[in-house]
């Protein structure tokens, strides 16, 4: 019973550090952009994060009630794989769509205007659209959808095997907000741009995790 927990927790934590290092990597790069998140702007970041989270492990268990054992276990470690595989290549990818999206005629903000929606997927920075160096609440709510998207698909997959969601949701809140704390920290502490991206070792992770659920 004692092992059967620790792997619970082992695959819990892997899941919410994968799915936090984007939010890590955002809050650095907004630290060397000398852009401050203030507190409550952070804590609406990692609320709704593990909010959608939440429901994307909701959403998988209710489902998983109708589909056969074999099927969800299948299910849950392909896209897994999938989103790890991706993540691998996140930077070359959001290189590539940089490259496009900036060659197009920059339009007006709306909250939900497509265009500045993908800007903030590749770039976080762009969140702060008014060029304040702070990041307002409702400009944090954009950033926070566009760090979720990896954890709607991670945490739907994870709710098909997963009973143990409220760990999970318990974990995202705690893991999420030191990320996003550390990484502004961190971030501040440089005085030039860095263009290190660790954004492949959430891939590593959740191909691990992918595994850890056969």
């Amino acid at each position: 019973m004692h092992a059967l927990n620790m792997n619970i927790l082992l695959e819990a934590l892997l899941l919410v550090i994968a799915l936090s290092i984007d939010a890590f990597v955002a809050s650095f790069a907004y630290g060397t952009n000398k852009i401050k998140i203030p507190w409550k702007s952070a804590a609406l970041i990692t609320l709704i994060c593990s909010f959608l989270l939440g429901m994307a492990l909701f959403l998988g268990n209710s489902v998983s009630s109708f589909i056969p054992p074999w099927i969800t276990k299948g299910l849950c470690f392909s896209a897994l794989f999938l989103l790890g595989l991706l993540k691998l290549f996140d930077s070359t990818i959001k290189s590539w769509l940089k490259k496009s999206t900036y060659s197009t005629q920059a339009i007006s903000f709306k909250f939900l205007d497509f265009q500045f929606f993908l800007k903030v997927c590749i770039d976080s920075t762009e969140a702060d659209k008014d060029h304040s160096h702070i990041l307002s609440p409702s400009e944090a709510c954009s950033l926070a959808i566009a760090l979720s998207l990896d954890g709607l698909a991670a945490g739907f997959s994870t709710g098909l095997l997963a009973t143990h969601s409220l760990d999970i949701l318990l974990l995202s809140l705690i893991v999420n907000g030191i990320a996003i704390l550390l990484g502004c920290f961190l971030g501040n502490r440089f005085a030039q741009k860095t263009n290190y991206d660790i954004s492949w070792l959430s891939g590593v992770l959740l191909i691990v995790l992918a595994f850890l659920k056969l």
